[in-house]
C-alpha cells in the first residue's frame, strides 16, 4: 500500500512510519521535516499535497497541538489551539484527502486518553479528543466507495513523560511502538468508525 503519515517526525508518528515501512510504501509528512511539508491549519495547504502526491490507499495523522493550562485562567485564543490544531487539523485533511484515498481505503486518526480520562489542566484536550472521536464515527457512514476511517486514542507515551508527567500521574505509559500496533490495526484491518484504546 501507499501511505501518508502525517506528523511523522514526531514521537508517535516515528513509530508509526517505522512499523508500516517494513510491509508498505510509507510518505512522510511533517510541518517541517519529511517527504513534503504541510500546515494542517490550511486547508489549501492540504488540498496541494495530496495534489502533489496523488492516488493513496491510505492516511495516518499522528498530529495536534492542545493547550493545558487552568480553566478558569483560559482566553478564547488558548482553547482554540486544540481546535484549529488537533481537531480541524485532522478534519481538514480527512476532507481534502477523500478524494484521492483509493477506494477501500482509509484514514486514522488520533485522539487521545482524555477523552475517557479528564485531567486537571486538559479541558481543552478532553473536548478535542471527544469532537474527533465523534467526527470519526460521523464519517464513518458517509465516506464513499468503502473508505474506512478510525482513530487510535492513546495513553500517555513513555516517550513524552518528561514533558507531560506532571499531568499524568498515576498514568500508565505506554511506548511508541507499542501504539504504532494499534495504527497498523486500523490501516491493515477492516474495521470503520472505531476508536482504538491503547493502554487503557
Amino acid at each position: 500500500m501507499k501511505i501518508v503519515v502525517i506528523g511523522a517526525s514526531g514521537t508517535l508518528g516515528r513509530a508509526v512510519a517505522a512499523e508500516l515501512k517494513t510491509r508498505h510504501q510509507v510518505i512522510e509528512v511533517g510541518a517541517t521535516h519529511g517527504d513534503h511539508h504541510v500546515d494542517v491549519t490550511n486547508l489549501p495547504s492540504v488540498e496541494r499535497l495530496f495534489h502533489e502526491i496523488g492516488k493513496v490507499d491510505a492516511v495516518v495523522t499522528a498530529i495536534g497541538k492542545t493547550h493545558f493550562g487552568p480553566f478558569h485562567e483560559m482566553t478564547a485564543d488558548q482553547f482554540w489551539i486544540g481546535l484549529r490544531d488537533k481537531l480541524m487539523g485532522q478534519v481538514n485533511v480527512v476532507l481534502a484527502a477523500q478524494h484521492h484515498v483509493s477506494d477501500g481505503g482509509s484514514f486514522t486518526l488520533t485522539s487521545g486518553i482524555l477523552a475517557d480520562e479528564p485531567i486537571r489542566d486538559g479541558v481543552n484536550a478532553t473536548t478535542v479528543d471527544l469532537a474527533i472521536e465523534g467526527f470519526v464515527r460521523g464519517a464513518a457512514i458517509e465516506l464513499p466507495r468503502g473508505i474506512r476511517i478510525n482513530a487510535v486514542s492513546p495513553t500517555v507515551l513513555e516517550e513524552s513523560m518528561s514533558a507531560y508527567g506532571p499531568y499524568f500521574r498515576g498514568f500508565e505509559p505506554v511506548t511508541a511502538q507499542r501504539a504504532a500496533l494499534v495504527y497498523c490495526r486500523s490501516v491493515e484491518g477492516a474495521q470503520t468508525g472505531r476508536v482504538y484504546r491503547v493502554g487503557y
